[in-house]
């Protein structure tokens, strides 16, 4: 196996919560340097305030977003996702029309 493809863990560690190391924050770091690319100073949204999408929101504050909108449906999840670099966030159940529209 590739040496980036492995990472060592404390044997103590608990299994059901190191295994999002494997996937979420790959999947979630991955896709904001690799395709969104956020260029210093820009403006993103996160959609979804999971363990992919705070690995997402990490990346966008490591490159300099200046604006970091997290969108969640469960607004228990917004003070964790200020520490990964949200600067506001949106529940969609606060509104009653498209958030576009207000």
């Amino acid at each position: 196996m590739h040496v980036g493809c492995v990472a060592k863990i404390n044997p103590e560690a608990s299994l059901d919560k190191v295994c999002v190391l494997s996937c979420g924050i790959s999947t979630g770091l991955g896709a904001s340097i690799n395709v969104a690319k956020p260029p210093k100073g820009s403006t993103m949204a996160i959609f979804g305030l999971g363990v992919v999408g705070l690995a997402a929101a990490e990346d966008a504050r490591i490159t300099g977003a200046s604006r970091i909108t997290g969108v969640d449906l469960n607004a228990s999840r917004f003070e964790e996702a200020r520490k990964f670099g949200c600067t506001e966030f949106v529940n969609p159940k606060d509104h009653t029309k498209p958030v576009q529209q207000s």
